[in-house]
């Protein structure tokens, strides 16, 4: 029997404390060394809440599994921003040129419903309308309506291939 438990930490700071202590108190594991193989395995996530499974079988042995951060989180970051817009649609807290947001989608490859890259790359677009970022100096719904109608096929080839 295996027991999960998931958390949102920030990256390369997990800490014995809740919500990760008292989980893992009555599994009877080295809370320490748990702590410190998150903070190992999530420290390029510096500054981004990251989602984390901590699994741990009968024999007190535990795997670390750490998810990819949220879109909005990797736009913030993306960004240098510490929150989105208060009113999103009418308040622009940043913009992303179009190889930044496919750069984004590509961290999220395999997390994501998305098929395709040019899917993934409309997701995060959409993620960037509901935080008030433009992309390319326009409004995302217009990148969408662009990349709908094959206007940035050549460039998102082109970075498909830069994996």
């Amino acid at each position: 029997m295996k027991s999960k438990i998931k958390v949102l930490v920030e990256g390369g700071k997990a800490s014995a404390g809740p919500p990760l202590g008292p989980a893992l108190g009555p599994l009877g594991v080295n809370i320490g060394k748990v702590v410190a193989k998150i903070n190992e395995k999530t420290a390029s996530f510096s500054g981004m809440k990251v989602p984390v499974t901590v699994v741990v079988d009968k024999n007190k042995q535990f795997e670390v599994e750490v998810g990819s951060p949220p879109v909005s989180a990797l736009i913030k970051k993306e960004l240098g921003l510490e929150k989105g817009a208060k009113t999103s649609g009418t308040e622009v807290v940043g913009n992303l040129d179009l190889s930044q947001v496919t750069k984004i989608a590509k961290m999220k490859s395999g997390t994501t419903m998305a098929k395709t890259l040019k899917a993934a790359v409309m997701e995060v677009l959409g993620t960037c309308l509901s935080l008030g970022v433009t992309v390319n100096g326009k409004d995302a719904r217009e990148v969408q309506k662009e990349i709908a109608e094959g206007k940035h096929d050549e460039e998102l080839k082109k970075d498909a291939g830069n994996n």
